[in-house]
């Protein structure tokens, strides 16, 4: 990569897992939702135009689900959710939160001095917060843990778990997200060409 890619690699992952982890409303997330809902982004996205015509046009659409109450939906209930964002849901043979996958990815950060809080009291390996910590570790230019996480730790699963977000979103908001996201990790990957570890998925 070079420094542009670099960059806009970083904006891009922020983007993304913010979008995944915050409500739409909160301050971390109303003003990236705004800002999908105008034309404007497409230019500063690594990805053809003729990709991202289409997924503009459904982020501006309107929906009679609003937009908190699809986020809610999809990644607090009170209900199971269609796409749990946690890894180890899809990782761990028992579906569970705080699997061995959790654990692994815990112990890999340890290893290489990583601290990264979200201020909850939750699973490291939530898909928003995932992509904010590629975000973080290609600000410190630290590349090679940033390809480890991505090979390791989140590409395994996230083909799987985008699929099956996006076949239950329901909200034109958050099909655009979803689809947005597969296509950035599909330019991630052909840009960095990283071998992507192979590992079972159990839901």
């Amino acid at each position: 990569m070079n420094d542009e890619q670099r960059d806009t690699f970083a904006v891009t992952a922020r983007v993304l897992g913010a979008l995944f982890y915050y409500p739409p409303q909160s301050e971390q997330a109303a003003p990236l939702v705004a800002a999908l809902q105008t034309p404007d982004w497409q230019m500063q996205w690594p990805l053809a135009p003729e990709v991202l015509q289409p997924l503009a046009e459904a982020f501006a659409d309107g929906s009679d689900e609003p937009l908190s109450d699809a986020w809610q939906r999809l990644f607090i209930g009170p209900w199971a959710l269609p796409a749990p964002p946690w890894g180890s849901v899809w990782l761990d043979r028992e579906s569970v939160l705080f699997g061995d996958s959790t654990l692994a990815l815990r112990q890999w950060m340890r290893e290489n001095s990583i601290v990264f809080e979200t201020g909850q009291n939750e699973p490291e390996d939530h898909f928003g917060t995932l992509l904010m910590l590629t975000a973080w570790l290609m600000e410190q230019s630290r590349y090679r843990e940033c390809e480890q996480l991505l090979a390791w730790h989140l590409l395994p699963w996230a083909g799987r778990f985008l699929t099956v977000f996006n076949e239950n979103a329901g909200h034109p908001f958050y099909r655009a997200l979803g689809e947005l996201t597969r296509l950035t990790l599909a330019r991630w990957q052909s840009i960095l060409l990283i071998p992507v570890a192979e590992k079972p998925l159990f839901k």
